[in-house]
């Protein structure tokens, strides 16, 4: 035996090795749980997906298999699921990776491990047309899947945790599709489901991969003020133990450090810097009761011994215990003032209501794993219901679709009543129109105002926690697409989408009557050609566009069309568009307003390499578009999309529509790196808020102008009642001398905030 064949010997004993003990591991934790003992089908499992992914390694190099282990060792582990999740987490990528199919899952493992296979393997073939997202396909199924056996959802969201555990050895154009995939469906998913830890881990890991500088300067930071953080915990729990002690309350007090992604979309959001965030720390105290009938007057009994101790802030205090949130978290939240004059949180919540919080509505799985049909219950069923509305309505177009899933997996929420007294749980952010539309699709449909307390609001009152809603509606009220302006719920997008759509079918039949009548008048052939030259001439890109701007009316065809269809008109059309020649035809929803350089452009072809990043240089800038909806500079993490017309956008990595683009157009998402030299200038804007005096005018001037010696393009300062208001507007090289600018006006007397803006 030669070097070679021992070496391959040596990996293939280590790698058995390493699968055995991950396979023991798995079996350990299912033995040590409550559910029935099904050994002989996991290791039945086991043993099939172990032989079916035979010779098959992960990018990181480790045997595939590891990957479905990991994946099931979770699903038992982290959300307490029994064999039926465990086996179906083993098989999860048989189907789609293997030759065998679903019908072969079904004659060996049963109805309902196929079952939630089927709702995990990734599917071929469109449901948006030729355009379509594979991502939204294959989130459309899983959704599809999950109203049929909600163990599909939980198991997914294990199989995203592991992948973006080994996300490292993915190319950066993969890192950046995963990431912010997972930050804009599956940590939403995760939080809504009540998976508070897991939800926790993908959001830091999306932001490690998409931003790694400025994770690494967070954690750093956290990592310098960690002794500030304990003295101060320490400090300020010391009284609370002492108090709690003397009432015999059986608890543990934690501290919960506010987590590097939390911090840095509080950074985003805010415009501050890391010393500015004053709630990193909160403290957490979780009691045991004797019985659960003492869980909610427990955790008042201890809201008021602290209230005792510490000044309470009144506009923050939660009460989740009597209402808990949709996804099943209950908890009592109270800010405290603390001696040394910092505000504190505490969560109070009970040893049960904390495993909620950290498992949700994997929780009620925990004791329980049969082949019946888990649905869950009350609040679960109800957004369930919700998503299967969204699914039930087809979609056309995959980023709408997405939207409006994503639309339906936030769980801040306000508690409203009904006239009659009924507690209703809402988005915050809800008008009245979303709760019409929430009580009943007729209401919404047929809503034009609301009294909300009695007294009178328009649709678009965006209401608050506490109000009682009452609607007012009639007949002679339809639904207008000015709605969807102000809508924000998933449910009441998607009946508005599809009352607009289905009245927006039945104007272009009206048109296309219309345009065969004039062509049978006219002795015309109507041919797709002869359509497009309709099109072209009345500045339309879609022919559905141009029907229905028939059947409203808008368009009368006449001698005009005649004549382009047989060639006798003169190309110097009329129209706008003479005007812009160069812009890109987006629907009037989709544009973006790029200026494209005509005969400069990248063209991102068949033999278009992907995995090599595009190079932003003083050079080639003029090759990409450069979107107005977040105008990177360089200095920003960036990342390119080729868009339908091939050609490459460069987006910032954190803008909100790259964050669609992501999670519904995946394999379009390139690397991109800026490699400038401070040769060319770009528009940057800052607000400033101060206390007036006599020359700070001049000072703003000298620190920018005479210091810096940056080019101010336009400044607005606006004073009343001896404070200011300002906004600069300048030319910077990149977003390093943008934030020394901004550090720098920090110093100058009666300078309160500076915030740059987006």
């Amino acid at each position: 035996m030669n070097d070679l064949e021992l070496k391959e010997k040596e990996r293939e004993a280590a790698d058995d090795k390493m699968i055995n003990d991950a396979f023991q591991e798995l079996m350990e934790c299912y033995l040590a749980s409550t559910h029935r003992k099904k050994v002989d089908l996991i290791t039945k499992a086991f043993n099939f997906a172990r032989q079916a992914h035979a010779g098959v390694r992960r990018l990181s190099g480790e045997p595939y298999i590891m990957h479905p282990i990991t994946v099931a060792l979770s699903a038992c582990k982290e959300m307490g699921l029994g064999s039926t999740s465990i086996c179906a987490a083993l098989l999860h990528d048989v189907v789609e990776d293997t030759d065998y199919t679903v019908e072969d899952i079904e004659n060996l493992f049963g109805p309902r491990i196929a079952l939630i296979v089927e709702g995990l393997t990734k599917i071929s073939g469109g449901i948006f047309g030729e355009k379509a997202s594979a991502q939204a396909e294959n989130i459309k199924k899983l959704l599809l899947t999950m109203n049929s056996d909600f163990r599909v959802i939980l198991i997914k969201i294990c199989d995203r945790l592991h992948n973006m555990r080994t996300l490292d050895s993915q190319p950066a154009n993969k890192k950046y599709k995963i990431a912010g995939e997972t930050l804009y469906i599956y940590a939403p998913l995760a939080n809504r489901l009540g998976l508070n830890k897991i939800k926790t881990e993908l959001e830091n890991l999306s932001f490690r991969f998409e931003h790694p500088e400025e994770y690494e300067n967070i954690v750093n930071n956290l990592n310098l003020t960690k002794e500030e953080r304990t003295q101060l915990f320490d400090q300020f729990t010391e009284p609370i133990r002492k108090i709690l002690d003397e009432k015999g309350i059986k608890y543990k007090i934690i501290a919960r450090v506010k987590t590097p992604y939390s911090i840095w979309s509080k950074m985003q959001r805010k415009n501050i810097t890391f010393e500015e965030v004053y709630d990193i720390l909160a403290v957490r105290i979780i009691f045991e009761p004797t019985k659960k009938e003492e869980e909610s007057s427990l955790c008042f009994l201890i809201y008021d011994a602290l209230s005792n101790i510490y000044k309470s802030h009144p506009d923050r205090f939660r009460d989740w215990v009597h209402t808990p949130k949709a996804n099943g978290y209950q908890a009592l939240h109270i800010t405290l003032m603390s001696k040394q004059g910092k505000w504190v949180e505490v969560q109070i919540r009970s040893n049960r209501m904390d495993e909620m919080a950290e498992q949700g509505f994997a929780a009620h799985w925990k004791y329980k794993d049969s082949d019946e049909n888990p649905r869950g219950d009350g609040e679960l069923n109800d957004w369930l219901r919700t998503i299967k509305e969204i699914l039930d309505d087809p979609q056309p177009d995959a980023m709408d679709f997405m939207d409006n899933v994503k639309l339906n997996l936030y769980s801040n929420e306000i508690l409203v009543f009904t006239p009659k007294g009924e507690i209703k749980t809402m988005p915050s952010g809800s008008t009245a129109l979303d709760f019409a539309f929430h009580i009943h699709t007729f209401l919404g449909t047929h809503c034009f105002g609301a009294k909300v307390n009695h007294k009178l609001v328009p649709l678009n009152y965006k209401l608050s926690s506490g109000d009682q809603i009452e609607i007012i509606a009639s007949k002679t009220q339809h639904v207008t697409a000015e709605w969807l302006k102000f809508i924000t719920t998933a449910k009441a997008k998607a009946k508005i989408t599809a009352i607009l759509r289905r009245n927006d079918r039945e104007i272009q039949k009206k048109g296309e009557d219309i345009l065969l009548q004039w062509a049978k008048e006219h002795e015309l052939e109507l041919t797709s050609s002869t359509i497009d030259k309709l099109c072209e001439l009345h500045d339309f890109v879609k022919h559905e566009s141009f029907l229905q701007a028939i059947g409203d009316g808008n368009i009368t065809l006449g001698q005009d069309d005649l004549d382009e269809i047989y060639g006798r008109r003169k190309k110097n059309r009329s129209g706008w568009r003479k005007y812009v020649p160069f812009m890109k035809n987006y629907d009037d929803k989709k544009q973006h307003n790029t200026v494209r350089l005509k005969n400069e452009l990248l063209l991102a072809g068949k033999d278009f390499n992907k995995k090599i990043p595009c190079v932003i240089t003083e050079e080639s800038i003029k090759m990409y578009l450069f979107p107005k909806c977040c105008n990177p500079i360089p200095g920003d993490d960036i990342l390119g999309f080729i868009d339908d017309n091939k050609h490459v956008e460069i987006h910032m990595r954190a803008c909100p529509v790259a964050d669609k683009l992501k999670s519904s157009y995946g394999n379009r998402i390139l690397d991109a790196k800026w490699e400038m030299h401070n040769t060319l200038f770009f528009e940057a804007a800052i607000d400033i808020h101060g206390i007036d005096r006599k020359g700070m005018l001049h000072d703003l001037a000298d620190v920018i102008s005479d210091r810096l010696g940056i080019n101010i393009h336009k400044i607005t300062i606006e004073a009343n009642n001896g404070v200011f208001d300002g906004n600069i507007e300048m030319a910077v090289h990149d977003r390093h001398e943008l934030a020394t600018l901004m550090n720098q006006l920090k110093t100058i007397d009666g300078i309160q905030e500076v915030q740059q803006v987006k």
